[in-house]
């Protein structure tokens, strides 16, 4: 067995890599190797260095890797460590992350091909190395699927926790099952926003795949850019990314716009996946009231219900998805820093940290949308594996 370094996924069959990655759209050949060559990484600080080991002139495990400047685009908060220990003498850029650029999505993050779990720790063991030799303070782990997360046990290894707000199918058949299983009060709010949107003008739009032209990649493109420039500044994702996106992963991009008359005014862009559809991005030229839950919340878990997916992964953040019928769930990160007396610190902080999130999913789960009458118990907030 043989470990390689990959600075791109150039050199990697797309057949190879996608056997070790399985289903998860995020981590197919074409997505990532997507952003690699549509300009997306390296002027937001991501610089790949996959590790890939090898089985004769196969590859039997990967763990997709990126060297980073600094911490945007991760959704795991680590600006404070990085203070703290810059304080301190030391220099905590560069780091190591294991990750999707941009996506906030639990899943793999260790790929292996059965019978070669001990290639995939020593790709562990090498990613240790490669920060002492490109000498980054840490390796980080972000959003592994937490039946994975045994993977990753070792002394020197951290857990973080985190929380996200997903819905589930528990078995609604339709919309109207779903808010037949919410609380009076909600399911009269959710009614009355999507009145709002009803008695206006608008026409909604659902497209999949091949039913979405570069017009609508372009219109599309433009809400999108719109969002960063009120809210985060550059955009991450290029138009020639979203173009061609359709071309490595057919069926895989989705769709939601909003369209007055012939003008288009907001869209959201979502991943169908094998039984999850994951909701990336929103944008629009002008507010419409309601339009933002019609088409990043409504208009998905009815997709999701019409086409057999069990599980919508909206993004992060958002408190205002639990009276809308969304869980809160954990989620995870697996961290190492080189310097022990930083890495004590920080065990220190994730420790009191993960009473806080414990107590905080537990409160949450108790104030969820759901019906708590005994002919309609609410949905269990326990999800092991969010994809299962």
């Amino acid at each position: 067995m043989r470990i390689s370094v990959h600075d791109s996924l150039d050199a990697i069959d797309p057949a190879a890599w996608n056997a070790l990655a399985g289903a998860d759209p995020f981590l197919s050949h074409a997505f990532l190797h997507g952003l690699e060559r549509h300009d997306c990484l390296a002027p937001h600080g991501w610089y790949p260095c996959h590790l890939v080991a090898w089985d004769a002139e196969r590859p039997c495990a990967a763990l997709p890797l990126y060297v980073r400047d600094n911490s945007y685009g991760e959704f795991v908060f680590d600006w404070s460590w990085a203070e703290a220990y810059e304080r301190a003498g030391g220099r905590y850029y560069p780091k190591l992350v294991t990750a999707v650029p941009f996506t906030p999505v639990s899943g793999p993050r260790l790929l292996t091909a059965p019978g070669h779990e001990a290639a995939a720790q020593a790709l562990l063991g090498r990613v240790r190395e490669l920060a002492a030799e490109l000498e980054c303070s840490s390796w980080h782990a972000l959003f592994p699927e937490e039946s994975a997360l045994p993977e990753f046990d070792g002394p020197e290894l951290m857990r973080r926790q985190g929380c996200q707000y997903h819905w589930f199918d528990h078995g609604y058949g339709d919309f109207d099952g779903f808010l037949g299983s919410l609380n009076s009060k909600r399911r009269k709010e959710i009614k009355r926003e999507r009145r709002e949107i009803a008695a206006g003008a608008l026409t909604i739009e659902v497209l999949r795949g091949a039913e979405i032209t570069p017009a609508h990649w372009r219109i599309f493109h433009r809400f999108y850019c719109l969002t960063f420039a009120r809210k985060w500044g550059s955009p991450r994702l290029t138009l020639p990314f979203l173009e061609t996106l359709n071309d490595g992963l057919p069926d895989v991009p989705v769709l939601f716009l909003a369209r007055d008359g012939a003008e288009y005014v907001a869209g959201a862009f979502a991943l169908h996946g094998k039984d999850t559809l994951y909701g990336r991005h929103w944008g629009c030229t002008r507010q419409v009231r309601q339009l933002h839950f019609e088409l990043c919340y409504y208009q998905t878990i009815d997709y999701c219900l019409r086409n057999g997916l069990s599980h919508l992964d909206a993004g992060a953040q958002g408190e205002h998805k639990i009276p809308r019928g969304f869980e809160p769930i954990k989620t995870w990160s697996v961290h190492w820093i080189r310097d022990p007396r930083l890495r004590a610190a920080v065990r220190q902080f994730l420790a009191r940290e993960a009473t806080v999130v414990d107590r905080f999913v537990e409160d949450l789960g108790q104030h969820t949308a759901f019906r708590r009458d005994p002919d309609h118990a609410a949905p269990s907030t326990e999800h092991q594996d969010v994809d299962e």
